[in-house]
């Protein structure tokens, strides 16, 4: 960089309501659980809430329990530009996953409200309600509910208290009986920025503080349940027995061969939750449950992983003498960045001094659902040693700065003028029909 570029946001406010958000939910000196629908993410969204109106917005929450914050613009009329993200966490996660692209989006509208810059659009700054979708099974949660796709017996999934998703939602405050009423109205949004830390290695292996996503992978989640038979540990012979926990084993490790068969792939695999039933060291598992992620950009090439697993549960479950079912949680094709977006990211980003690398999402955002209704772009920050959803998450006030700096400078190009998002997207396919 040739100097320091100018920055426009308060980078302090911004990190003090970092840190302070991160003490509800905090485990360890650094570490946060904020589940969601849980007392801490209700206690953290009534924070979040004061902060956007405190920024000019006015701040409710919706039936799925998203907090929306409403910066008014010149013609209310017009579709609308949302920023935002989550401030649920893992059960062991960290303090940046999701918080930056809330908090930052708050820091933009509040830039705005102290520089008097009133908007073309409605800008709409949310906080998701469950991302992360680990208390459920089943993320995107609050996305999906305000774009109308939640599934059928979504209410009914269960912790693992045996506490659904309705009585949650009814502990938070929210009524799943408004979710009758609400109808997604096609074409109220006009574009959708996330600002999210990076939660990989990339940006720090090139030495870049921050980068444009260029896509999201598509992420399938199944679940698979194998049944065998207990017996005693001491007394059942090895050749006669319906070992659950040796059939899902012989899968597990398969399943780490498969995604691995293509070194220079995208392509990962995941056993992050396994149940074992009745769980004794001296009785031979009769039952066992256990997660499947399976995540890639191409599709083609997932999908043809994913019948290579199936057919080997299959065979593995024969030999073994099993029952196995598979539920599909999530099936999601990959997403790609808007290029006029991409393209308004490049050029900001080039004013403030920066040339930042463009990537792709292994993990899925709010973002990869609101892809369907709407055109959108992502900004990563830089992460340290790329771990995330682990207490030592890390990312620098420098990193963070810069990240949101581009998006309010985007956010202040797509909501000057015609604050028109069609002429903005038309203006960008004519200059790259120009080169």
């Amino acid at each position: 960089m040739s100097h320091s570029p100018v920055i426009q946001i308060n980078s302090s406010r911004l990190q003090q309501r970092i840190q302070e958000l991160a003490q509800i939910g905090k485990i360890g000196e650094t570490g946060v659980c904020r589940l969601a629908l849980s007392k801490e993410d209700r206690e953290g969204l009534e924070l979040v809430k004061t902060w956007m109106e405190e920024a000019g917005m006015e701040a409710s929450m919706d039936p799925f329990a998203n907090l929306i914050g409403i910066k008014r613009g010149h013609n209310p009329d017009a579709p609308v530009l949302m920023l935002g993200s989550h401030v649920d966490s893992q059960p062991y996660g960290g303090r940046f996953d999701g918080v930056i692209g809330v908090l930052g989006a708050i820091e933009v509208v509040q830039t705005m409200t102290d520089e008097g810059f009133t908007p073309e659009c409605n800008i709409e700054v949310v906080a998701f309600c469950d991302e992360e979708g680990c208390r459920f099974n089943k993320g995107l949660f609050g996305v999906r509910g305000m774009t109308g796709e939640l599934e059928e017996n979504e209410l009914d999934r269960m912790d693992k208290n045996g506490i659904t998703r309705r009585e949650a939602l009814l502990q938070f405050g929210c009524d799943p009986a408004n979710f009758e009423g609400y109808v997604f109205q096609e074409g109220r949004i006009g574009a959708f920025l996330e600002l999210h830390i990076e939660q990989g290695p990339v940006l720090e292996s090139l030495g870049a503080p921050i980068g444009i996503v260029s896509g999201i992978s598509g992420p399938l989640w199944l679940t698979v349940e194998m049944t065998g038979f207990a017996g005693h540990a001491g007394s059942v012979p090895m050749s006669m027995r319906n070992d659950a926990l040796l059939g899902s084993a012989k899968v597990i490790v398969a399943l780490n061969e498969l995604v691995r068969r293509e070194p220079d792939a995208p392509t990962v695999g995941t056993v992050g939750s396994l149940s074992v039933f009745p769980d004794s060291r001296n009785i031979i598992p009769e039952k066992v449950i256990f997660t499947v992620d399976l995540r890639d950009i191409d599709l083609t090439r997932r999908n043809k992983l994913e019948a290579e697993l199936r057919q080997l549960i299959e065979r593995v479950t024969q030999e073994h003498g099993l029952v196995y079912t598979i539920r599909e949680d999530t099936n999601n094709e990959p997403r790609y960045c808007a290029d006029w977006i991409k393209q308004g990211l490049r050029e900001e980003a080039e004013w403030m001094d920066i040339l930042p690398p463009e990537l792709m999402s292994g993990p899925f955002h709010d973002s990869l659902r609101m892809s369907y209704v709407c055109d959108y772009g992502m900004i990563f920050v830089r992460c340290k040693e790329g771990i995330s959803h682990n207490p030592k998450e890390y990312a620098s006030p420098e990193d963070i700065e810069l990240g949101t700096e581009l998006l309010y400078r985007m956010a202040r190009r797509m909501t000057t003028g015609k604050g028109d998002f069609q002429s903005l997207n038309q203006l960008s396919d004519h200059s790259e029909e120009v080169e």
